[in-house]
C-alpha cells in the first residue's frame, strides 16, 4: 500500500475515533442508536468513495486528503475553514447533548429523512468527483485545470457545496436533534463566504470561468440562488 492510501485510511480511522468521541462522550452513553446509524451511513459511503478514488482517480484523492485550516494558503480561508470545522464539531456535540438531556423529540421518520439527506448529499459529491478531477479540498488552481461545465456543473456552479450543505442539513435530524440546527445555521455565513471568495479566485485565475458564470446562473439552488 503506497503512502497516499496509508494517509487516506489513517485519516479515516482518526476521523472515526474523533466523531465517536464527539458523539458518545457528550451523550453519556453508547446506547444512542441514531448516532450508530449516522456513523454507519457516513463511513459506509466515505469508505466506498475512498475505494473508488484509489482505483479510478488517485490524483483527486491526493487533492482531497490534505484539508482543513492548516492546508489552506490564504489567511481568510484558514479562518473560514476553522469556523466551518468548529461548526461540524458543534453539530455533533450539541446533538449528542440534546440526546443526553432530551431537549427535543425528533420523530423516527425525521431521523430517517436526515439519513436520506446525508446519502443524497454524498451522492451529489460523488457525482462531482466523477465529473471533475480538480475538486481540491483547498482553493487552488492545479496544472492543466480547466472549467468544467458538464454534469452537475451545468445546473449549478458549486455542486460540491450544494452536496455538502445538504449533508450538513441532514446531520441534526439524523442524530435526533432539533438543537443541532443552531450550529448549522451559525456556520452557513462561513460557507457562503468561502463560496464567494472561491468564485473571485477562479474568475481571476482560471481562464473561461467568468464566461461560465454567465452561462450557468445559479450557484447552489436552481431557480433560487
Amino acid at each position: 500500500m503506497d503512502n497516499l492510501n496509508i494517509k487516506a485510511w489513517s485519516g479515516l480511522a482518526f476521523l472515526a475515533i474523533a466523531m465517536g468521541l464527539l458523539l458518545f462522550v457528550p451523550a453519556g452513553t453508547v446506547y444512542y442508536w441514531q448516532a450508530w446509524v449516522y456513523l454507519g451511513v457516513f463511513f459506509g459511503v466515505t469508505i466506498f468513495i475512498t475505494f473508488y478514488l484509489m482505483k479510478k482517480d488517485p490524483a483527486l484523492l491526493a487533492r482531497r486528503v490534505s484539508a482543513g485550516p492548516a492546508a489552506e494558503k490564504e489567511t481568510k480561508q484558514k479562518i473560514i475553514q476553522f469556523f466551518t470545522s468548529l461548526g461540524f464539531i458543534a453539530i455533533l456535540a450539541v446533538s449528542a447533548l440534546d440526546h443526553r438531556f432530551m431537549w427535543s423529540r425528533v420523530p423516527f421518520f425525521s431521523v430517517l429523512l436526515g439519513d436520506a439527506l446525508i446519502v443524497l448529499g454524498f451522492a451529489i459529491v460523488f457525482r462531482v468527483f466523477k465529473e471533475n478531477t480538480f475538486t481540491s479540498a483547498t482553493i487552488e488552481i492545479a496544472k492543466g485545470q480547466k472549467v468544467i461545465s458538464t454534469g452537475p456543473y451545468a445546473i449549478v456552479r458549486h455542486p460540491m457545496y450544494a452536496g455538502g450543505a445538504m449533508y450538513m442539513l441532514g446531520m441534526p435530524l439524523a442524530l435526533g436533534s432539533f438543537w443541532g440546527f443552531v450550529p448549522f445555521i451559525a456556520v452557513l455565513p462561513f460557507l457562503l463566504w468561502r463560496l464567494f471568495d472561491e468564485e473571485q479566485f477562479l474568475a481571476k485565475n482560471l481562464p473561461g470561468y467568468t464566461e461560465y458564470t454567465k452561462q450557468v446562473r445559479w450557484r447552489l439552488i436552481p431557480g433560487i440562488f
